[in-house]
């Protein structure tokens, strides 16, 4: 964070493509910035609890700047000079981000703990209020309107369709090779060389294939399966995701107390009943901590596959490579990352409910 001060906060370009002025932050701000950078370092040396004060309000001042100096580089300007945020905001934003993770880690009480995320309500208001609305990137938002809507459902769409495949065809594979090496051995191979191989590769082999295939059987092409768009992207995003629910879900089904299994068998259980009663309830935790790997794993690959004519918010990625515009670029990057955190985040949360219900059952 104290790095920062010597980088430039803002970037000043006449149009979205052409190069432009770097600007740094005013004394005075940058004095404040300073002093923020420094306090949660010294408050954890006199309070513990206390470091998500200095370190929350370091986060929303960065955010807060930076919808400010993107505002005032645009006084003046035409409409179509961009303001967008340079190397200092980033740093100093990381800086702070990383201040507030130590203080809700340092918590010594779950109210502190919860304390380490009330920075999100200030800077909720001050995106809700328009005080970002000149940072480039909004600005090219805005520009994209319904369409950027349309590439997020998108996405949503290739992710969540991906990982029910993923989970409908590995769950029984799970349970058939649970109890059998032979089988777990090559079912788990198999899924391992799929990983092997990078992402852009996969979609490019699956091409030919898809497209023989829709040219041999016609009433194929009604279901959309040809060799470029959803078809090939949603086949290589399942196969990428076997591997984590399957690897969990024979590791988790393998971990079941044999106690257990002994005991339900005693009480004159069916296999079925053992399995739908004692054995699935008890790997579940473990198997869903597969399915949110699987599940940001997919999010990730989903940007790729706009490259196949699969929409999502990798087009706009490879639009603003194609075009040597960094806005572009991060109108998909930052929701698909912010969406993987959201997915980790809330499969995460399920995981631990899931984990202490059994626990206080047990």
């Amino acid at each position: 964070m104290l790095a920062s001060g010597l980088l430039p906060w803002v970037l000043l370009r006449p149009n979205r493509l052409a190069p432009g002025e770097y600007l740094r932050l005013p004394g005075v701000w940058l004095a404040v910035a300073l002093v923020l950078a420094l306090l949660p370092a010294l408050t954890a040396r006199l309070a513990r609890n206390a470091v998500w004060l200095p370190a929350g309000t370091a986060l929303v001042l960065g955010v807060w700047l930076l919808g400010d100096r993107t505002h005032a580089a645009l006084i003046g300007q035409a409409p179509f000079a961009r303001a967008s945020a340079a190397s200092g905001v980033w740093l100093y934003v990381l800086g702070a981000a990383i201040a507030v993770y130590g203080a809700r880690q340092a918590a010594s009480t779950r109210f502190s703990g919860l304390l380490a995320w009330a920075w999100l309500l200030p800077v909720a208001l001050l995106v809700g209020l328009g005080h970002l609305s000149e940072w480039s990137v909004l600005v090219e938002g805005r520009n994209e309107g319904a369409r950027w809507v349309q590439e997020l459902g998108q996405h949503l769409r290739l992710v969540g369709s991906a990982l029910g495949l993923a989970v409908l065809i590995g769950a029984p594979l799970a349970v058939w090779a649970a109890g059998r090496e032979r089988v777990a051995g090559t079912v788990l191979g198999l899924a391992n060389a799929v990983q092997t191989i990078p992402s852009l590769a996969l979609l490019g082999l699956l091409i030919a294939p898809l497209s023989a295939l829709s040219f041999a059987v016609p009433a194929l092409r009604q279901w959309g399966v040809s060799g470029i768009g959803v078809a090939p992207a949603l086949t290589a995003m399942t196969l990428y995701a076997l591997l984590p629910v399957l690897r969990n879900g024979v590791v988790a089904l393998r971990g079941v107390p044999p106690g257990a299994v002994d005991a339900a068998r005693g009480m004159g259980m069916t296999p079925g009943q053992r399995f739908w009663r004692v054995q699935l309830p008890l790997a579940l935790p473990v198997w869903l901590a597969g399915v949110r790997q699987a599940a940001v794993l997919l999010v990730g690959v989903a940007a790729v596959a706009a490259l196949i004519g699969a929409g999502g918010l990798g087009t706009y990625i490879f639009k603003g490579l194609q075009s040597a515009a960094a806005d572009l670029i991060l109108l998909g990057a930052v929701p698909a990352a912010v969406l993987a955190i959201m997915v980790d985040a809330l499969l995460r949360g399920v995981e631990q409910l899931l984990g202490r219900r059994l626990g206080s059952a047990a």
